[in-house]
This record gives C-alpha cells, sequence and structure tokens, in this order.
C-alpha cells in the first residue's frame, strides 16, 4: 500500500496515516525492514530500540504534522531516556541519559515514532563519519565507495537510502549541510539559538554548533523548524524572534532578492569545475526567476575565522575527553587518533586563547553582517569545493589535528564554506541542485542574514519548484 519509504516525504507520510490508508506500526515495520536489507552496506544506522518505538504507537501518539512516521536520532547529543547513545566514541559506549532533552521532546510532539541513533564520527570532528566504535565507516548509497559526509554522516545515508524520509542531525561547522550535498537532501542550519540547547549544555562550540535535521523536501524542514523552535529555560541567549512561520514563509515566494554568486571558495580559490558549473547554472536559474544575481565575495577575513574555529573545537574536544578519561591517557584503544590531535593541540594553547578566538568569531560575525548590509539579501556558493569525498581520505586515524582541519587535503579546502556561518550565526541551506558527472550529488549553499531564516526557505522552497528533485533516489534506495 505505501510502497517504498523512499518514495514519500514525511509529510506525505503523515498525511497517509491520518488518512487511515497506513498505520504507524505498518510505517514502523517497513523501517525496519529497510534497517535489515539495507544498512549493512551503509553501516548508518545504530542502537536500534524496537521496543520503545512499539510501546510510544500503543501509548497513543501526539496529533502533530508528523503523526505516525518513523524518525532516528544522531548518535551524538539529543540526549533522551530511551536512547541510550555512543556519541561516536568508545569511551561513552551505551551512555543513558536521566531525562529527555528539550529538542527531542518537542520533536517527539509532533508525532514522530523515534525507534533508534545514526552513526556520527567521534567528537563530531570532520567531514566524514568513519568512527571504530561503529566497527567501520559510514557509506554512501550513491556510491558505496564514497563518505556520506559528516559529522551527521549517518542520517544522512539513513535518508537517502530510503530508511527513513527524515533524521535528526546537528551542525558545527556544516555537519548537516555536508551530508545533505554529499547525499542528495536538504539540509538547513538555522541562525543561532533558534533551537534548544538544553539541559545537557548551554551551548555548542562557543555557540557554532546547532541541531538541524536531513530531510527529502523543503516543506519537512520547515514543519520541523517550526515544531522545534524557541529557546529552552534558561538559554543564554536566544535568536530574533521570526516575524512569520517557515511554514508560512514557504507558501509564497519571497521578494526579489539580491543575490551574491560566489563560484570559488571564499578567499577566491579555485573549486572542481563541475561544482563551480553547478553554482553557475543555479545562479542563471535564480536570474530566470527574477532575482538579481551577481558575482562577489565576502569582505570577511575567513582564514582568521577558521584559526579561531579550529582552536575553539579542540579547546571544546579537549573538555570533553578529559571528562571522560578521568586521569586515564588517551590511549588508541579509547581515542581516536584525531581527537588525541585535537587534545594535543588545546594544551598547546595559552589559558587566554579560547576566549581570545571567541572574540575573533564574534568580529568576523559583525564582518559578516555588514557584508550583507551592503546591499546583498543571499551568498550563493556550492556547499563542498568538489563532489564527495572517497571514504577514508578524512579518517580519523591521524593525529596532524591542525593538517587534518587546514592542510592542503583537509576538510576546510573540502568544505571551505559551511562553517563560515557556524562562526557568523547567520542561517544557511544545501540543497540537492546538480549531479557529478559520476553520478555523485552536488549540494548548492545558501545563506542569509542574521535572523532571516523566513527569506532563507522561502527561497529554498522556490528553488525546489523550479527544478524539483523529489525523484532523485540513490541506487541503495
Amino acid at each position: 500500500m505505501i510502497g517504498d519509504l523512499g518514495q514519500r516525504d514525511a509529510t506525505a507520510l503523515a498525511a497517509l496515516v491520518a488518512r487511515r490508508e497506513v498505520s504507524a506500526e505498518e510505517l514502523l515495520d517497513a523501517a525496519l525492514a529497510a534497517v535489515a536489507a539495507r544498512n549493512p552496506a551503509l553501516n548508518a544506522v545504530v542502537l536500534v530500540q524496537e521496543g520503545p518505538a512499539r510501546a510510544a504507537i500503543a501509548a497513543g501518539l501526539p496529533r502533530g504534522p508528523f503523526r505516525g512516521v518513523p524518525f532516528l536520532l544522531k548518535d551524538l547529543g539529543c540526549e533522551a531516556v530511551d536512547f541510550p547513545g555512543h556519541n561516536g566514541s568508545r569511551l561513552q559506549m551505551n551512555t543513558r541519559y536521566p531525562g529527555d532533552s528539550a529538542i527531542f521532546a518537542r520533536m517527539q510532539a509532533t508525532g514522530l515514532v523515534t525507534f533508534g541513533r545514526t552513526t556520527a564520527p567521534e567528537s563530531g570532528i570532520g567531514a566524514a563519519t568513519e568512527a571504530k566504535v561503529y566497527g567501520g565507516p559510514t557509506r554512501n548509497p550513491w556510491n558505496l565507495d564514497h563518505t556520506p559526509g559528516g559529522s551527521s554522516g549517518g542520517a544522512g545515508a539513513a535518508v537517502a537510502a530510503g530508511i527513513v524520509a527524515m533524521a535528526h542531525g546537528s551542525d558545527g561547522g556544516g555537519s548537516v549541510r555536508i551530508p545533505a550535498a554529499s547525499c542528495g537532501l536538504v539540509g538547513f542550519k538555522p541562525t543561532r539559538a533558534r533551537l534548544p540547547d538544553g539541559p545537557y549544555a548551554g551551548e555548542g562550540w562557543a555557540g557554532m554548533a546547532i541541531d538541524g535535521f536531513l530531510t527529502r523536501s523543503v516543506r519537512d524542514q520547515a514543519a520541523m523548524l517550526d515544531a522545534c523552535a524557541g529557546a529552552d529555560p534558561g538559554a543564554p541567549y536566544v535568536a530574533p524572534p521570526l516575524v512569520r512561520s517557515h511554514m508560512d514563509a514557504i507558501s509564497r515566494p519571497p521578494r526579489r532578492l539580491r543575490v551574491a554568486i560566489c563560484d570559488t571558495s571564499f578567499t577566491g580559490d579555485p573549486i572542481h569545475p563541475e561544482v563551480a558549473e553547478a553554482v553557475r547554472a543555479t545562479g542563471r536559474l535564480l536570474e530566470s526567476l527574477g532575482h538579481h544575481v551577481a558575482p562577489a565575495l565576502p569582505t570577511a577575513d575567513v582564514p582568521m575565522m577558521m584559526r579561531a574555529w579550529t582552536d575553539i573545537v579542540a579547546v571544546g574536544t579537549a573538555l570533553s575527553l578529559q571528562k571522560l578519561l578521568k586521569g586515564r591517557p588517551a590511549t588508541p584503544d579509547l581515542v581516536e587518533g584525531v581527537s588525541r590531535g585535537a587534545l594535543a593541540h588545546a594544551e598547546t594553547l595559552h589559558p587566554t586563547r579560547y576566549l581570545a578566538a571567541v572574540g575573533e568569531i564574534h568580529a568576523f560575525g559583525r564582518q559578516m553582517a555588514g557584508w550583507f548590509d551592503q546591499g546583498w539579501d543571499i551568498l550563493l556558493s556550492a556547499t563542498l569545493a568538489e563532489p564527495p569525498a572517497r571514504i577514508g581520505r578524512f579518517s580519523h586515524q591521524t593525529e596532524d589535528y591542525i593538517g587534518f582541519r587546514l592542510g592542503p587535503q583537509g576538510v576546510f579546502p573540502y568544505s571551505p564554506f559551511c562553517a563560515v556561518f557556524n562562526a557568523s550565526g547567520q542561517p544557511a541551506a544545501s540543497l540537492p541542485m546538480a549531479m557529478s558527472a559520476g553520478s555523485l550529488p552536488i549540494g548548492l549553499h545558501l545563506a542569509a542574514p542574521f535572523g532571516d531564516d523566513e527569506t532563507l526557505i522561502a527561497l529554498c522552497a522556490e528553488l525546489e519548484a523550479a527544478q524539483p528533485w523529489g525523484d532523485l533516489r540513490a541506487p541503495l534506495a
């Protein structure tokens, strides 16, 4: 009756349940069957908890926009009583939580049927998902020799493979948008503090990290963002209030916008020719829709931001590891190589460096705000500088943390766009607008001024209507 989960978005599945054409139990059965059939090749879904999922259905699901739709949590954060986690780390295997996080409670209120978690790299570091705690790399359903991205790589792979229609992720430097680009999905990073962090965290990576979702459609993003938006009690700061809801925003096209197009990196370095052409093609599409498109580079100090981001993440990783190690050495049997490298780098920093780096990030945010204030509504670029990388390129075995991040084959040259907007706090999205000659997805990246999530998501919906991607299907799906 329902066919393949991979043929519908979450909104459509919920509509089937609402019309009683299919039951929540049948959708869960289909998702579990898809895990059994496809996950052995992907290594994307872990810690399956069928019991709590069945119990939630039996207890009566909330009558929200996704009532009855199967769902997966990223195995990093999103703490929940019924869903223990490894957090990508051998040090945290089978961690249990005494209470539900605010974001989990809000997601569950939409009527979702959560039944497990998806893989993530240790400490959320990197553009690939290859943590040892899961026994091997997570693979891309478009081509198993390639990565689905990171750090929400398991979520991206699970959605692209048709296991679920939507999954939870998080984004501290592109960790939702990189998997979206790698897997042919929609990824949206809201304005800083749009979604709750508590009560287990006050903020992530000096406010640069935020939860998010991997979806097939813009409308699924809009509905989930509306359901989850707003600070939790005691939050240190909040995002500017929305003028209208995300769902209202996508109900009609945005005003005609001034779009800056960048077919290089933000520092002017060339990117892969196929990716650069995809940027230009999207620019032409925007022009055909009546938007004003012109080439421009942001004038903010991106190299400074990248150094500060790298130091902040190293300190955050060191803080987490030191708590977990409890005085033990960070040996290879306990901690991944890149994490050991981050710990070692953090120990070289002066005690004042963390606050200095946070200050540089905040200065960078003001630089980016000033650049948008020069008359730009949207900044269009690629999401990644090249098509999805092969498995192993971003292996966590290396202890060269700085080289891993900043080296010529490192994460920042591969993904020079995403972290910019974690640092600035501005909303940004990746859309599946192109395919490479090698049949791998190419994501296009759009960003807007701080707080202007409505304009950004409305433009995403307009592009989806103009160039629909709903028929994109990974071979494994």
